[in-house]
């Protein structure tokens, strides 16, 4: 062993072991787990330490001290813990949330301020989950256009992809940094983010236009079915239909016997149950009313799968061009 032929983390080892496990110990409490591995490594090679090479490593020790004497802080954890000390409650929770913004999240206004069609132009060459983890950070809105210019084979595959995540690692995203930053200047955040799933699914597509979520959703049910049918789910609900025009509503009320719309109506909120009731003849709404006073404790599953059959509908009829969901309104047909 000669100090010419150790490494920074050799001479680490070397200074921890004459430290003693104690103080060692209290300083691999502040080290990351990474740095922990490549020093104990460095260590368990180590069964011999001459005096010599002991007392060069504490010179140099001693004189990094005072090279660079001074306070040591990670300044963005320190920050955010003293934001969190505040404990005003919201106002904590907004400034934690700004201050992330404006510093783990700044590498992604590249993104953010670019066009549409050019990110997406750059975004077709990547692999669909590379695409996924992006745009899984942008705004719903600017995803969503993004989304439409992406090649159409491509698109159904990216928001399978952005559903089925959850949080990311920052290997991960250092993997992406180093397949982007030359092209856009990607830099990914330090901490494990929460990305994507379901509820970024249902934003973007609900912001998509020309009919896209619904050829999306076709795709993706080929591929996962469950899925296709979970996004849809949480994209429009039973209670939406509320928001429907007396004309919209009457019309899936056509295609509903009436078991199955007392089924329905057993957990809906009352101005639900009135609106429906106000669609419908006086003598059904009375029979209906009637019959969920009679009905007796039914399992809530029953009660959604009854109520998902009726969003169905409403969603064929939007599919035949009979109504639009989204506007409460129906179409005039041409």
């Amino acid at each position: 062993m000669s100090i010419e032929s150790l490494t920074g983390i050799n001479k680490s080892a070397v200074l921890l072991i004459h430290l003693g496990e104690e103080a060692t110990a209290r300083i691999f409490q502040e080290l990351s787990d990474d740095e922990v591995r490549k020093l104990t490594r460095a260590m368990a090679a180590i069964d011999h330490i001459p005096t010599d090479i002991k007392e060069k490593v504490f010179t140099m020790f001693e004189d990094s001290q005072k090279q660079f004497a001074g306070l040591f802080v990670k300044g963005n954890e320190f920050a955010k813990q003293a934001i969190k000390a505040t404990d005003a409650g919201e106002r904590t929770d907004l400034l934690l949330e700004q201050f992330i913004s404006g510093t783990e999240s700044r590498s992604l206004e590249t993104i953010s301020l670019m066009q549409p069609q050019m990110v997406a132009g750059l975004l077709e060459k990547e692999h669909p989950q590379t695409v996924a983890l992006i745009l899984s950070t942008q705004h719903v809105e600017h995803a969503a256009e993004i989304m439409a210019y992406l090649p159409e084979e491509m698109q159904a595959d990216v928001v399978y992809r952005i559903a089925k995540l959850d949080k990311v690692s920052p290997e991960v995203l250092g993997n992406i940094e180093d397949a982007l930053n030359r092209e856009i200047g990607l830099v990914a955040g330090k901490e494990q983010k929460e990305i994507g799933g379901m509820t970024k699914v249902v934003d973007m597509l609900g912001s998509m236009k020309n009919n896209l979520d619904a050829d999306i959703l076709e795709t993706i049910e080929e591929t996962d079915a469950d899925m296709a049918e979970e996004i849809r789910k949480l994209m429009f609900t039973f209670e939406n239909l509320i928001a429907l025009d007396g004309r919209s509503l009457q019309m899936i009320l056509r295609e509903v016997n009436n078991d199955s719309l007392t089924m329905a109506l057993k957990t809906a909120s009352e101005e639900m149950k009135e609106k429906i009731f106000a669609n419908m003849s006086a003598r059904a709404a009375d029979m209906i009313r009637d019959d969920l006073e009679a009905m007796g404790p039914v399992r809530l599953s029953e009660v959604e799968a009854m109520q998902q059959s009726i969003v169905k509908i409403a969603m064929k009829l939007e599919e035949e061009g009979k109504l639009v969901l989204g506007s409460g309104g129906a179409d005039e047909l041409v």
